[in-house]
Formats: C-alpha cells, structure tokens, sequence
C-alpha cells in the first residue's frame, strides 16, 4: 500500500520514520467516524492502537526519566511523566508535525474542527507510536518519541506545569505585556451532546491565539498554546536580529 496514494509521505518524512506496513499507519490515523461511515472499506479505526501507543509511551518517557534524571524521586518523576502523558502535551506535540491535516475524518467531525482538537490529534498521535511499536519494535519507536519528546521533556523537568499552557502563557504576558491575557468566546456549533466551543486569545486587542475544544477550559488551552508558540517564534526572531546585529 503506497503510502503517496494517500498523500501521507510528508507526514513520514516529518516524524522521521517509513512504515514497512503502511495499514498501521493508515489505521492510526482513521477516527471511528470515518470508519463508521465508510463501512465499505473495513477500515479499522484507531481506538485499539492508541491503547497500545498509551502505554508504549509510558514506557519510553519513564525508560528515559528514569536513566537520565537520577536525581529525581518516584515522586518527581511520576508527575513529570502526568505533564508530558497527557492530552495537551500531545497535542502540542501533534500540532507541530501538523497531524491534524492527516487524520481521516466522518463529515460531522470534519464539520465540527475535528481536525484541530486536541481530544483527537492526542489521540491520533498515541496510535502513529502505537504504529511505530508494532512495525518494527520499541528500539524504532524509542527513537520518534524521544526525537519528538525530548526538549518537551527537559522543559518538563525545569517547570513544574509546563503544559498548563493559560498558566504559563499568563506568567510570560504578564512579563512581557505588563497585563493578563483575555479570552472571548468566539463561537459554539455542533449538537449539545458533542458541542465544539472557539474561544479567541487576544493581548492589547490583538489575537494571539484562537483554540477549540469540548469546554471553554479545553479551548482556552489550546489558544494559549498557540499563543505561546508565536511567542517563542517572535523570541527567536528577536535573538536572531541581535545576533546579527553583534556580528555586525
């Protein structure tokens, strides 16, 4: 199965890593909904492999604390791994490598911005490693996690909640701007049982970030992150010019 007749070659080319069977990879990457109404296809979809990727990850980031951090207690430990095991971490994670734009999708999930939430793409991105794990061993799987995971995981280690994104992104507007972030709750669609909310991140009247979710909270989390990572890219934008400038 060719993975270009998908067009899901980039997405190899950015985690680092070719699949020998690229039904593993398709599979990670189908949501039930697209399963459910493409039923013709006997597409299975991603549920089983994110169980699988959900603990294969949990091995790779204790294997590594636990090696590398010596220092650290069971304690420390545990709570760095919660920081990185959870949905915004990959999510964060997932975003960067642009996962989202690979997912298949059913019509309502695609409706509702099913390719930006972090239920999904976290999800999807536990299946990929679950993929990894199953195609070729934990030895391949080990090396995109930690080539992925592995500044998220120092960053870790140096703070104590680095993936509360409002809270780290109120700490650095506050630094920064001298004021709080504001959110705005931008619009709500979808039923009231799977309801998508987009709440907009702006500092001084302009948008730093817009995130969705399945609460107010989830989508304020997922703006913040954006907004810290345009931070981080007018940071080193910034660093960049001085560097020029001293050289100069």
């Amino acid at each position: 199965m060719n993975p270009e007749v998908y067009g899901l070659s980039p997405l190899e080319e950015k985690l680092g890593y070719t699949f020998q069977d690229q039904t593993l990879l398709i599979n990670a990457l189908t949501h039930k909904s697209f399963a459910n109404e493409n039923p013709g296809l006997r597409r299975e979809d991603n549920e089983r492999l994110e169980f699988v990727g959900d603990a294969v990850l949990s091995l790779i980031i204790s294997h590594y604390l636990y090696k590398k951090y010596q220092e650290l207690n069971e304690g420390a430990l545990s709570k760095i791994r919660a920081n990185l095991v959870n949905e915004n971490g990959l999510a964060s994670i997932a975003a960067k490598i642009g996962l989202g734009t690979y997912l298949f999708l059913g019509k309502g999930e695609e409706g509702t911005g099913g390719r930006e939430k972090v239920s999904l793409i976290s999800d999807a991105l536990e299946a990929v490693i679950a993929g990894i794990y199953l195609d070729r061993g934990m030895r391949s799987a080990t090396q995109v996690v930690l080539a992925h995971f592995k500044d998220m995981i120092e960053e870790a280690v140096e703070q104590k909640h680095p993936f509360d994104f409002k809270t780290t992104f109120q700490e650095i507007c506050q630094e920064r701007f001298g004021r709080l972030p504001e959110y705005h709750l931008k619009r709500t669609s979808g039923p009231d049982h799977n309801r998508l909310f987009v709440m907009e991140l702006t500092v001084n009247g302009e948008v730093l970030g817009v995130g969705n979710g399945r609460n107010k909270k989830e989508a304020q989390q997922q703006a913040a992150m954006q907004a810290l990572e345009k931070i981080k890219k007018v940071h080193r934008t910034e660093a960049g010019r001085a560097g020029t400038k001293r050289a100069t």
